[in-house]
């Protein structure tokens, strides 16, 4: 099957658990389709799905992140020593594991198309991704702030995800605001270490929906890594990964 027809296959597989959005046909341009499938994937609810789909499914996202390019940790030249700072789409990095700054329904974003990297890693990962976040929340509400689990990748090109819940903030950053935070970056070491990898990439945790301050949240982070990584030298590789030109700048301040 080419690109064309596995998205098609997908977007009409869905479609069909979707009768609401059947009305609104299948549009004939690339990028209103791919828009449409990210769309799907995004509100689709943790149910089981065939083989044969997750079959065209996985061929069709390996494909798309091949298509924007793989970033290999070995690519990548640190800033000091353990320590790199990489400006790109985090679904496209190799390494040990990927952080997710999840909400706590730990589920993803169902908000179709959404712009937050929850709803990115779900996308690329595939529908799998939600379906093990559904079995590790089984009788479980919510995730409590500063905690982590860890995922398969699936179609990433990581190979786990770190999923954590940073604070979110409301007013002034509280100290408990700021220990919170700190946390999500412990707990996702230690938890990295604890499933024997040696590299991981955090994204900058709780500054876009959930308003933590860039620069404030950027100390933070690094104070943590930093203290993490003189307790436990040689462990764990740490990736920085920004996506705007502004965390970019801050990071690279802070850590020159």
């Amino acid at each position: 099957m080419t690109q064309k027809e596995r998205r098609l296959f997908l977007i009409r597989a869905l479609l069909e658990e979707e009768p609401r959005w059947a009305s609104r046909g299948i549009p004939q341009g690339e990028e209103e389709q791919k828009h449409l499938l990210r769309a799907l994937f995004n509100i689709r609810m943790p149910r089981p799905v065939s083989e044969e789909f997750l079959q065209v499914q996985d061929a069709y996202l390996q494909e798309e992140t091949r298509h924007k390019g793989i970033t290999t940790l070995d690519q990548l030249e640190p800033v000091e020593d353990g320590i790199y700072l990489w400006q790109g789409d985090i679904t496209t990095l190799s390494c040990g594991a990927i952080v997710n700054a999840a909400n706590s329904q730990m589920l993803g974003c169902f908000v179709p198309c959404h712009g937050c990297i929850d709803n990115a890693i779900h996308t690329y990962a595939g529908v799998q991704l939600r379906l093990e976040c559904a079995r590790l929340m089984a009788g479980q509400e919510e995730e409590p702030t500063g905690r982590a689990k860890i995922t398969k990748a699936y179609n990433l090109p990581c190979r786990y995800v770190l999923h954590t819940v940073g604070p979110i903030i409301c007013g002034a950053v509280t100290q408990a605001d700021r220990e919170l935070l700190a946390s999500c970056y412990r707990t996702c070491l230690e938890l990295a270490e604890a499933s024997g990898l040696h590299s991981v990439a955090f994204c900058c945790i709780s500054t876009g929906e959930f308003h933590f301050p860039n620069e404030l949240a950027a100390k933070i982070a690094i104070q943590t890594v930093a203290e993490w990584q003189r307790q436990n030298p040689d462990k764990i590789k740490v990736i920085f990964n920004v996506f705007k030109d502004r965390d970019y700048e801050i990071y690279k301040r802070l850590l020159r």
